[in-house]
């Protein structure tokens, strides 16, 4: 907004009076276009630096410009004269753009709104109405005690991140439908959930708004149906990582004013019922189009955590429930009021809850013995329904259930199978069990456990506790979001932080390669456990969390995932990309150990990577963690990138021999 003209038509009441009645000096400076222009793509910081400095004289502007230039010499001298030029460009445009508007004296009694474009339902629930936006409006001061009664212990209703509506992207994806493959790439890499694939039926189309574009559903999967690519440009956070994985650049990124026109087809697309049963979720594609029950969270734009946790709940949210440690996970897991968690249309999500990096492992292993508790009530109920003179189908049914309860998909039909008889009578003993099976009802799908957090939990503080879990062999499915920093603390080094890479406490290089948590879990053998990094091979990554969550005892999930504290110098919107270059330098490995494959005369080792083929010191270099230390101590660095590469080929060649060595007859047991 430059003009008087945007300003009148966007700005609230209570902003213009504000500014107008306690005599705000008020400056103009439009550091998006001045960046997009001098090449810097979204990197607005230097200019809007330059402009801090004009503003607020807090030392003399020339030798504030002279500061600022020398920064740039130091921190990008090596990057060669045109990266120079472009921030001297945005210091000296930051000053000269700054433009200053005069207050009109009429808003002193401003009273008319902007109409704006929230994209919200006309129902809103009374919780986000009395409670949440409030909060978001930074008014959380003004709400009542009473506004928290019921809710004492501190639980907030899931999903409510859905009416937040930042609207902050500057670019948001733009599909072309003639480009379109229907591959849902774009879908699974999102990390806010805000690009998605719609099928609808051709009843369901000619509902639609006027524009909203669907074509040909292409595949024998559904056939006579219609498909999208559907954006939420209000949610979306315009990282860009959808665009730069299309295999047939059919996203483009456009201005989020020019996309606004979506914002009814989102809804609309929200309405179109979860067609995912008609087809295998356990595919790239598949998964898509199982409604995800986590969405607009508070993440970074581009973060390399989400679209994992995003994509487990697409397979297993409706029965899932989640430890979370304190860390980067716990907070775009739950920044209150907004909570990402959400629930599909029959009510079903995931239940979450954090815990403290010492004693998550432990949370939702008690997580998991307080269910086998109440599943074992319920079991009993169902031998006793059993054995009792009751109906043949009746107690058909109660037998399916008994051999379906450790299977999560199996129990679902046989479930429902059980709850259509609850209300039956069948004499006082026989209602008195089916009394005891419905206030348990809950429990008659198989729970899926996972317990989720940072490198900096599962490495360091909380290993303790993991290793504790694993170790048990009860059935919990962990999920290791690996930054290979503390993200969330302000980029310490962990135990997972690499040789030469930066960090707090490591700023001149860690000196010791990286600990193989994997490869310690393996050593139980019956333990399963997977390494995956989405962008490199995403068929490995649905295979493992199949095979993790299927598997009859501990799993362990580690997951390469970038984060802005590795600095990629290409930026956070080629995240998925970077995690395939990690692979094809061989900085990041991809495997399996599949206990159950020794039961089957076979080897439970399968390596997924391929011999490394790019340049390792490349791989490094692209990232401002290790680029830095080049920079700071060049002889170190050398030194250091060397062990790094050794490290990482010597882990290579230890996985190459796993995954040669013979058959082994039996797993080890618990």
């Amino acid at each position: 907004w430059t003009t008087l003209e945007d300003l009148e038509n966007n700005l609230p009441a209570r902003v213009k009076r504000y500014l107008a009645n306690n005599d705000i000096s008020f400056y103009i400076l439009n550091g998006t276009d001045i960046a997009e222009e001098i090449g810097l793509g979204n990197r607005t910081n230097v200019i809007m630096q330059s402009a801090f400095f004009k503003l607020t004289n807090v030392i003399p502007l020339d030798d504030a410009v002279k500061y600022m230039r020398d920064a740039i010499d130091h921190s990008y001298g090596k990057k060669g004269e045109k990266i120079l030029e472009m921030n001297y460009k945005a210091v000296d445009a930051g000053i000269k753009n700054l433009q200053k508007f005069e207050v009109p004296a009429e808003w002193t009694n401003a009273d008319k709104d902007p109409e704006l474009i929230c994209g919200l339902p006309d129902e809103i629930p009374d919780f986000v109405r009395e409670v949440c936006m409030p909060i978001n409006a930074q008014q959380g001061d003004s709400l009542p005690v009473s506004a928290f009664v019921g809710r004492e212990d501190g639980h907030f209703p899931s999903g409510t991140s859905a009416y937040e509506k930042r609207g902050v992207a500057v670019n948001v994806p733009e599909w072309d439908s003639e480009k379109c493959i229907q591959c849902n790439q774009c879908s699974i890499v999102c990390p806010h959930a805000t690009i998605r694939p719609v099928v609808l039926t051709e009843a369901e189309l000619a509902n639609a708004p006027e524009n909203f574009g669907a074509v040909a559903m292409k595949g024998k999967e559904f056939p006579g149906h219609k498909y999208k690519i559907q954006v939420n440009p209000l949610d979306c956070m315009g990282c860009g990582n959808c665009a730069d994985i299309c295999p047939a650049s059919a996203l483009d990124m456009k201005p989020i004013a020019t996309q606004m026109d979506q914002i009814c087809n989102w809804n609309y697309g929200l309405e179109i019922t979860d067609k995912s049963a008609q087809t295998n979720k356990f595919t790239v594609k598949g998964s898509q189009f199982s409604t995800p029950l986590f969405e607009f969270s508070g993440a970074c734009a581009g973060c390399g955590e989400t679209p994992y946790a995003k994509l487990v709940t697409q397979l297993y949210g409706d029965r899932m429930v989640v430890a979370n440690a304190t860390g980067c996970s716990s907070i775009w897991g739950a920044s209150a009021p907004n909570m990402p968690y959400t629930k599909n249309a029959r009510g079903q999500g995931p239940a979450w809850a954090n815990s403290l990096f010492e004693d998550n492992a432990e949370y939702g292993y008690g997580m998991k013995l307080s269910i086998d508790t109440t599943v074992e009530y319920v079991v009993d109920a169902m031998n006793a329904l059993v054995a009792l003179d009751i109906p043949e189908d009746m107690k058909a049914v109660f037998n399916e259930w008994l051999e379906a309860r450790d299977d999560g998909e199996k129990s679902k039909a046989a479930s429902e199978k059980v709850l259509s008889l609850l209300s039956r009578d069948i004499g006082p003993e026989g209602n008195r069990l089916l009394a005891e099976v419905a206030c348990r009802a809950d429990y008659l799908v198989k729970k899926s456990v996972w317990i989720f957090g940072g490198d900096g939990w599962a490495y360091d503080i909380g290993f303790g506790g993991l290793d504790h879990v694993l170790a048990s062999g009860e059935d919990v499915n962990v999920f290791v979001f690996d930054t290979e920093v503390y993200s969330n603390t302000g980029g310490q080094s962990s135990k997972s932080t690499p040789t030469a890479a930066t960090a707090k406490f490591a700023a001149s290089g860690k000196r010791i390669q990286k600990k193989d948590l994997g490869r310690i879990a393996m050593t139980y053998g019956y333990v399963y456990v997977a390494q995956v990094a989405m962008g490199a091979d995403k068929n490995q990554l649905m295979k493992a969390l199949k095979e993790a969550e299927a598997y009859k005892g501990p799993s362990l999930i580690i997951a390469y995932s970038p984060c802005i504290n590795h600095g990629i110098f290409a930026g956070m919107g080629k995240a998925q990309e970077q995690m395939k270059h990690a692979v094809e330098a061989g900085y990041w490995h991809l495997y399996r150990y599949n206990p159950d494959l020794a039961d089957e005369g076979k080897n439970p080792f399968l390596l997924d990577s391929k011999e490394p083929k790019a340049s390792f010191k490349d791989y490094l270099m692209s990232e401002v963690r290790y680029a830095s230390l080049k920079q700071s101590f060049p002889d170190l660095a050398e030194e250091l990138f060397d062990k790094a590469e050794k490290d990482a080929k010597a882990k290579y060649e230890i996985y190459k021999q796993l995954a040669e060595m013979g058959k082994e007859p039996v797993k080890a047991q618990a």
